[in-house]
């Protein structure tokens, strides 16, 4: 009898998830560059979740990626271009640039398309809004009264705002507390909200700081800066959503 001797089994892919570049001006070795980067925070906190975390440089065909990733963060940045959601520029708004909001914007599109689990922090659920057809308020002390939201201070300093959340949504399933605040550093939010998106949290001033896209397995907006602090939980929740979508992919395949 022929005895088949098995080899090692195959390493466990990591679930690969994509995080939107930044684009900045920095000086390296005496010299002044312009560098796509990320915050290290999403990278080691999605790392030590068990994922490998790539970084996507905005620019044209981005979105064509989206089939070699399970996941996609879009992390904070620069304010978005106003004339995409029909509005002229408060004298507030900071440098926008509407080639990459374009391009990120399309990537986000087909991601969600996709059904690929995406979290998206401060401007990215600003852009999330937007990509929905809906609106922002540019200059949110306008609105509330207060810097509450972005402390004006010599250094940089988060906000800590109380914030409520809708039971039973995905994003109280992650904090899961009795009583949660954000930690802010935010200009803008939303003002009307788009299409297809569910408001799930809310500033104690009525701000809103979580949006869901509305029957999508998960896609999470937060204008709170995750990130900035030693709380990994939504790193650690997309980070789960997206071994779940290896796992489906995987077997999605094996089955053809």
């Amino acid at each position: 009898m022929n005895s088949v001797t098995n080899g090692p089994a195959p390493a466990r892919r990591r679930p690969v998830v994509g995080i939107c570049a930044r684009t900045a001006p920095v000086t390296l070795q005496g010299g002044d560059l312009v560098v796509a980067l990320a915050l290290q925070s999403h990278v080691t906190f999605l790392s030590e979740a068990g994922c490998t975390p790539v970084l996507l440089p905005s620019g044209p065909g981005a979105e064509e990626v989206v089939d070699r990733l399970d996941a996609l963060l879009v992390p904070g940045g620069p304010d978005l271009d106003p004339a995409l959601y029909g509005a002229d520029a408060h004298p507030a708004t900071r440098a926008p640039d509407p080639d990459a909001d374009r391009a990120e914007l399309a990537l986000v599109r087909r991601a969600l398309e996709a059904e690929l689990p995406v979290l998206a922090i401060c401007r990215g659920m600003q852009l999330l809004n937007v990509l929905h057809g809906g609106t922002l308020h540019q200059h949110l002390a306008d609105v509330t009264g207060h810097d509450g939201h972005r402390p004006r201070t010599a250094s940089f300093t988060l906000g800590r705002q109380p914030l409520k959340l809708l039971p039973g949504s995905r994003i109280a399933g992650v904090l899961d507390e009795d009583e949660p605040e954000t930690a802010c550093h935010h200009h803008q939010a939303v003002d009307r909200v788009g299409s297809g998106l569910t408001v799930t949290g809310w500033a104690g001033d009525g701000t809103v700081e979580a949006v869901e896209v509305t029957d999508h397995p998960f896609a999470i907006g937060v204008q709170w800066e995750s990130g900035y602090t030693a709380d990994k939980r939504l790193h650690q929740a997309l980070a789960h959503a997206a071994e779940l979508r290896r796992n489906e992919s995987a077997a999605a395949f094996s089955i053809h």
